[in-house]
């Protein structure tokens, strides 16, 4: 089996991104969630989602986000983590999970929900190496 990962960004907000993620067994989907991004700025450090592309992955370990993925190999980026949390002001660039989207802190914006276990699974099911793909839809 070889599993890689597609990420659809259909929803371009002012604040944030929304996106479908898709774990891809060939051309069979074996697993779905959303994502939650920052809103394109240009690639800028710490404000923008990255740009649409290709990425190497390797699972990760850190005290702050314990185990989670990161992406290499992103252009004028470093430390771009798949990582848990629910709203858009959790991340610096990377990309959360979630099982759903729903307004969990009545902001007006969509969260994610479920992360923690929805990156559970990403972690159970995914190889230690794959790649990405990020698209716009």
């Amino acid at each position: 089996m070889s599993l890689r990962i597609k990420i659809e960004r259909y929803d371009h907000g002012k604040k944030q991104t929304l996106g479908r993620l898709f774990v891809l067994d060939g051309k069979r989907v074996v697993y779905t969630c959303h994502t939650l991004e920052l809103p394109w700025k240009n690639n800028q450090f710490q404000v923008s989602c990255i740009p649409e592309g290709t990425y190497k992955v390797v699972r990760r370990n850190s005290a702050r986000f314990k185990n989670h993925f990161h992406l290499t190999n992103v252009p004028d980026r470093s430390l771009i983590l798949i990582h848990a949390g629910n709203y858009y002001t959790d991340i610096l660039g990377c990309i959360l999970v979630g099982k759903g989207l729903a307004d969990l802190n009545k902001d007006g914006l969509k969260d994610v929900t479920s992360s923690k276990a929805t990156l559970t699974d990403l972690l159970a099911l995914m190889p230690s190496n794959f790649e990405i793909e990020i698209v716009a839809c």
